[in-house]
């Protein structure tokens, strides 16, 4: 059994009267992600993630943001091409582990809703994905609410 493994970090500004957009979800806040796209950062990571687990390329190479048909566009597009992919080389997710680190606001009451939402995405049972939500204890740029990040592993397995 060929078991891939594979890591996705994403970074955005936050900006007032910007949508806050995690794994599909849009959660009320003050501040939103600058990004090209929506700037979702878990997707984006998650993207890059799957991705580099076969050995694909990233985001910014199937994506640019030079390319103005994704100024503005959901991050789901870039994931569900990603879900395509892998299926077309034959892999299949085991499970995904995500970290979103942000200071505000809270992210627990959403956390159920963003697993649901990217589980139907990738067409796959909500327990294979796990998500945390971590603070910078008001450090760094993080902490200070001018950013938020992302890490995630994957794991693939090649179906036989």
């Amino acid at each position: 059994m060929e078991i891939r493994v594979g890591i996705g970090y994403d970074l955005h500004k936050l900006e007032e009267g910007r949508k806050l957009i995690i794994a599909g979800v849009e959660i009320p806040s003050d501040k939103g992600f600058l990004a090209h796209s929506d700037g979702d950062i878990f997707f984006h990571a998650l993207t890059d993630a799957l991705l580099g687990a076969i050995g694909y390329g990233d985001i910014g190479q199937l994506f640019p943001d030079s390319d103005e048909k994704f100024k503005n566009a959901p991050s789901e597009i870039f994931l569900r091409e990603a879900k395509r992919i892998i299926d077309d080389k034959k892999y299949k997710i085991v499970n995904i582990d995500g970290v979103i680190i942000i200071e505000k606001p809270k992210l627990l009451p959403y956390r159920e809703k963003m697993i649901e939402n990217t589980a139907k995405i990738l067409q796959i049972e909500k327990e294979r994905i796990f998500l945390k939500a971590k603070t910078n204890e008001k450090m760094d740029s993080i902490g200070r609410r001018e950013s938020a990040a992302c890490y995630v592993v994957v794991l693939l397995k090649k179906e036989d």
